[in-house]
C-alpha cells in the first residue's frame, strides 16, 4: 500500500498542545480502538503530553485533519532505556493511506533517538492488518508470556 504523502506526524508537547480539536479527535478514534475504554479527557490528555515518558503522536493530512494516533511510552530501567508502543488507533475513514505506517515509523525513530535497544508492543491476533503491518516494518513475534493482573473490585 502506497504511503499518502500528505500525511504527517506530530507530537503533542506541553499543555497548550491540547486543543480542543486534540480532545474532539480523541473523541472519535479511541472508540474505534476499544469499546471498553472511555476517550481521555482534557485532563488526563495534558498529563500524558506533559510527562517525560509518554509521547503522544498525531497522524494528521494536510488540511490538519486527525487521521490517527498512538502513544510511545520510553522509560529507564536497571538494563536500559525501553519503549512501549500503545494504543495504535487509525481512524476507519483514513484507513489504507499508510497512517499506521508513518505513525509507527516515526516512534521507532523517536524510541531509537532516545536510548532505547529496542521497542515492543502488542497486538490482537484478530487485528490481521496491523500485524501484517507490524511484521513488515521489522517487527518480530517474540516467544514470551504476557500476564496481566487485574485490580480486583
Amino acid at each position: 500500500m502506497p504511503i499518502d504523502p500528505t500525511v504527517t506526524v506530530r507530537e503533542l508537547v506541553g499543555e497548550a498542545s491540547v486543543t480542543d480539536e486534540v480532545v474532539a479527535a480523541f473523541a472519535r478514534l479511541i472508540p474505534q480502538l476499544s469499546s471498553s475504554s472511555p476517550a481521555p479527557t482534557r485532563e488526563q490528555l495534558v498529563e500524558m503530553v506533559t510527562s517525560d515518558a509518554d509521547h503522544v503522536l498525531l497522524a494528521e493530512d494536510g488540511s490538519g485533519s486527525v487521521l490517527g494516533s498512538m502513544t510511545l511510552v520510553v522509560f529507564r530501567i536497571p538494563t536500559g532505556v525501553r519503549a512501549w508502543i500503545e494504543d495504535v488507533v487509525v481512524d476507519e475513514a483514513a484507513r489504507g493511506r499508510g497512517v499506521g505506517e508513518v505513525l509507527n515509523r516515526t516512534a521507532l525513530d523517536l524510541a531509537y533517538g532516545l536510548g532505547a535497544k529496542t521497542v515492543d508492543l502488542t497486538s490482537r491476533p484478530s487485528r490481521e492488518a496491523a500485524n501484517r503491518l507490524y511484521q513488515k516494518i521489522g517487527f518480530v513475534a517474540r516467544s514470551t508470556n504476557v500476564y496481566r493482573h487485574e485490580r480486583e473490585g
